[in-house]
C-alpha cells in the first residue's frame, strides 16, 4: 500500500548491499522516488565477494565431510580396478570449479536483486557517490573512453550503505597470490597445500574450517587465549577441540608480526620470534567501513573513533535526513542487521509504523562445522550480574536423531529469566545450528517462558526437541 503525500518523497541510497537493497525496495514499496547508487553491482561485496561466496564455499566443504563420515553410518565407496577387485576411490576437491560456481551464484544473486529494484521502479546508478550537504548525492560514472559524468540527485532522504573492506597491516600485505584478504581466495585454483590463517574471529574459523575440510593443512593463528573470542566460551570450546582433532594446528596467544612471500609460499612470523611456513596466507584480521572521502563529516554526520557511522535502533544519523545502515555503521555487522536497518530507516523516514532494533534479539552465527548459533543475553552477562537468569546446558549427543546421524559435538544451551522463567537467551552448537535458532530466537523475541517453549510440539526424532527438552528441564514449578 502507498502511503500519500503532498508531493513524492525522494529517497536517495548510496550502496546497493543488504542495507541498501532493502532500503530501496521499502521506499518502493511506499511510493518515494527511489535512486540507489551501486559502483560494484547491486547486492554490494556482502553479494558479490562476502557472504554469498564464503557460505557456498562452506556448503561444499560440508558436502566433503559428509562424505568422510559417511563411513561411520555403513556407507563406503568403492570402484573397481582393472584386475576387478575393489579400491577405494580418493575423494578431491576441483577448487576452480567450486570456486566458478560460487562466483557464478554470486552474479545471479546479484542479477536477481537488480531485476527486483527494476521490477519495483528503482532507479540504478552505476558510480561512485559521495553527500554534497544532508540532501544531495553527487555521482560520478564513467562516460565511455571519453572521462567521466557527473549527477546530482536531491533527496529529502539519504540512507548511506557502504559496507566495510578487509582490515590490511603493512606487514602483511595481501597480494591475491599467496598472500590473501578474504575477498581474494576465489582466484585460487587448487586446495592450498598449507594454508596459514591470521586471526581467528568469525571470518579467519570460518574459513580455517572450510580449507581443512577440503583438504588443505591449516594452522590458525589466534592472538587470544581460545578461537572466537567473542563467542560463547562452551561453544568455542568445542570448535576449537573439533580443530584439532580435525588435524588443524591452533597457535593460541600468538601475534603474527609479519607475512611475507617466499620462493614457492609464505613465511609468517610471530611476535615471539617463532616462524610459520606455508603456501598460502589468509588474512582475517577484521575490516574497516568505507566511509572516507564521501562527504559525512562535511554533510554534519557524526562519526566513531573507528570511522563508523553513529546511528540510534531506527538506523538515523545525527543529521535528521541521513540515515545509515550495514557495516559502515556502529550496529551489528551482520547481513540481516543491514536488512532490517535499511528498511526500519525508510519506514521511519517516511512516517510509516516501526519498531526501533532491539539488539538483544537480533540471532547471530558462525559457519564452522559445526556451527555456532546465538540470541540474547550470553552467559557471560549473566555470570556477570548484567542479566539476572538461570542456565541449562544439554548436550546434543543425547539426543536420538543426533545418535541416528552420527553427530557427537555440539549442544542446546537456554537462559531463562530468574524467577519468571522468561527465555531470555540461548546458544546452539551444531549442524545448521543455523536453522534450529529460530525457535529460540522466536521465544525471545516473544517473551515466552520456558513452559511456553516445552509446549511446542517437537517432531520425534528431530535435533529441534533437544530444545524443548531444553526448556522443559527449566520447568517453573508453581
Amino acid at each position: 500500500m502507498a502511503y500519500e503525500f503532498e508531493r513524492t518523497q525522494r529517497i536517495a541510497i548510496l550502496g546497493g548491499g543488504p542495507g541498501g537493497y532493502e532500503a530501496a525496495l521499502a521506499g518502493a514499496q511506499l511510493g518515494a522516488e527511489v535512486t540507489l547508487v551501486e559502483r560494484e553491482g547491486v547486492g554490494g561485496s556482502a553479494v558479490l565477494t562476502d557472504v554469498v561466496p564464503s557460505k557456498t564455499l562452506i556448503a561444499t566443504a560440508e558436502a566433503t565431510t559428509g562424505i568422510g563420515d559417511a563411513a561411520d553410518l555403513g556407507v563406503q565407496f568403492f570402484m573397481r580396478s582393472d584386475a576387478g577387485r575393489a579400491v577405494r576411490p580418493e575423494v578431491t576437491v576441483n577448487l576452480a570449479a567450486v570456486n566458478a560456481r560460487l562466483l557464478r551464484l554470486a552474479r545471479q544473486q546479484s542479477e536477481d536483486m537488480k531485476s527486483q529494484l527494476i521490477k519495483a521502479g528503482v532507479r540504478i546508478i552505476a558510480g561512485e557517490g559521495r553527500l554534497d550537504g544532508p540532501q544531495r548525492l553527487v555521482v560520478s560514472t564513467a562516460k565511455g573512453k571519453t572521462g567521466t559524468d557527473f549527477d546530482e540527485i536531491d533527496a529529502d532522504t539519504i540512507v548511506v550503505s557502504v559496507g566495510a573492506r578487509p582490515r590490511i597491516l603493512p606487514a602483511a600485505q595481501p597480494d591475491g597470490e599467496r598472500i590473501f584478504s578474504w575477498t581474494q581466495l576465489y582466484t585460487l585454483q587448487q586446495v592450498p597445500e598449507h594454508l596459514i590463517v591470521v586471526g581467528s574471529g568469525v571470518t579467519g574459523a570460518e574459513f580455517a574450517s572450510a580449507y581443512n575440510a577440503l583438504g588443505s593443512k591449516v594452522t590458525l593463528i589466534s592472538s587470544r587465549e581460545q578461537v572466537l573470542p567473542g563467542e560463547d566460551m562452551d561453544a568455542a570450546r568445542v570448535i576449537e577441540d573439533v580443530f584439532k582433532r580435525n588435524g588443524m594446528t591452533v597457535l593460541s596467544k600468538s601475534r603474527a608480526d609479519s607475512v611475507v612471500r617466499t620462493k614457492d609460499g609464505v613465511i609468517a612470523t610471530l611476535s615471539d620470534g617463532r616462524t610459520v611456513e606455508g603456501s598460502h596466507c589468509l588474512m582475517a584480521v577484521g575490516s574497516l567501513p568505507n566511509t572516507e572521502n564521501i562527504g559525512l563529516a562535511e554533510a554534519g554526520v557524526q562519526l566513531t573513533a573507528s570511522g563508523h557511522i553513529r546511528v540510534n535502533r531506527v538506523a538515523r544519523t545525527s543529521m535528521p535526513s541521513i540515515y545509515a545502515a550495514g557495516d559502515c555503521s556502529d550496529f551489528l555487522p551482520l547481513a540481516s542487521v543491514a536488512s532490517m536497518q535499511g528498511r526500519t530507516a525508510v519506514y521511519h523516514a517516511m512516517g510509516d509504523a516501526v519498531s526501533p532494533t532491539e539488539l538483544r534479539n537480533i540471532t547471530s552465527n558462525v559457519f564452522t562445522q559445526p556451527e555456532i548459533a546465538t540470541v540474547g543475553w550470553s552467559q557471560k552477562q549473566i555470570e556477570d550480574g548484567i542479566a539476572q537468569g538461570d542456565i541449562y546446558k544439554l548436550p546434543l549427543a543425547s539426543n536420538p536423531r543426533a545418535k541416528m546421524m552420527g553427530i557427537k559435538d555440539g549442544f542446546v544451551k537456554l537462559f531463562a529469566r530468574t524467577g519468571s522463567g522468561t527465555v531470555i537467551g540461548g546458544v546452539v552448537v551444531a549442524p545448521h545450528a543455523s536453522e534450529l535458532i529460530l525457535g529460540i530466537a522466536l521465544a525471545v523475541e516473544h517473551r515466552l517462558t520456558v513452559d511456553q517453549l516445552a509446549k511446542a510440539f517437537s517432531v520425534y526424532p528431530s535435533l529441534t526437541s533437544s530444545i524443548t527438552d531444553a526448556a522443559r528441564a527449566m520447568h517453573i514449578v508453581n
